[in-house]
This record gives C-alpha cells, structure tokens and sequence, in this order.
C-alpha cells in the first residue's frame, strides 16, 4: 500500500460537556496538527498517489473553518464534544467528500482509504481511518 501525507495545525477554542472532561469543560485554547494520509494499492501513470499540492490546497481550506474559532460558536457544532477523536472524523468527511469530487487530482476509486491524525500535544494524538468505498 502506497501514502502520502500532507499536514498542517489549527488553533481554536471549545469547550466539553460532561464530568469526566474535568476542568475541561471550561472554555480554553488548543493547537492541533493535523496530518492527513491518503492510501492507493496503486501509483497514477505519473507514479503519485495524490497530487501533493490540490492536497494541501484542500486541507488548507477544510481547515480554514476552524481555524482560530471557538468550535462552540460554529452552528454545525452546536451540542458536539469537539474532541480530538471527533475531530479526525470531521476532518476525513472534509476529505472523503474531496476525493469523490475529484480534487486531488487522481481518479477517485483509485484512492483507497484516508487516515486522519490530529495531534493535541507531542505526547497524544488521535486518528480516524477508513475505505472509501
């Protein structure tokens, strides 16, 4: 299996419901990487499995809603513990819906599946992975 991974940070404000989260359900700051990893069985006749700058380009603009936001005030959020693991799915659903429309310049089915890994200090990090198809 063939990947390529493109990453980048964000930094935002949120907030948990829930005890378990402690002094966490307090609004506060976070600044996550955020890596995204795309897997082929296969390489494109120009030996890729993505086009390293579209997927960027769209991990750029996926990011650019949550960057320096409060995920709490984001309507779509509303109700959502916006942790780190639920975070990667947010961000492979960004990605699936990317791949499908063609903007990573490769055929869609050629791309196997996604690997999200937001990481929320150098020590813990979570990721979400999954076919496409």
């Amino acid at each position: 299996m063939y990947a390529v991974e493109v990453s980048d940070h964000i930094m935002i404000a949120h907030s948990f419901k829930g005890a378990v989260f402690g002094p966490a359900q307090a609004l506060h700051g976070a600044t996550f990487t955020v890596a995204v990893a795309f897997l082929s069985e296969t390489l494109d006749p120009n030996g890729i499995v993505v086009d390293i700058g579209c997927a960027i380009d769209v991990l750029k603009a996926a990011l650019k809603v949550v960057n320096y936001q409060n995920l709490d005030d984001i309507p779509q959020f509303k109700g959502v513990n916006t942790t780190t693991e639920w975070l990667t799915r947010w961000v492979f659903d960004q990605f699936a819906d990317a791949v499908k429309a063609g903007k990573l310049g490769r055929t869609a089915r050629e791309i196997s599946a996604i690997r999200v890994t937001v990481g929320e200090s150098p020590n813990a990090r979570a990721w979400y992975e999954a076919p496409l198809w």
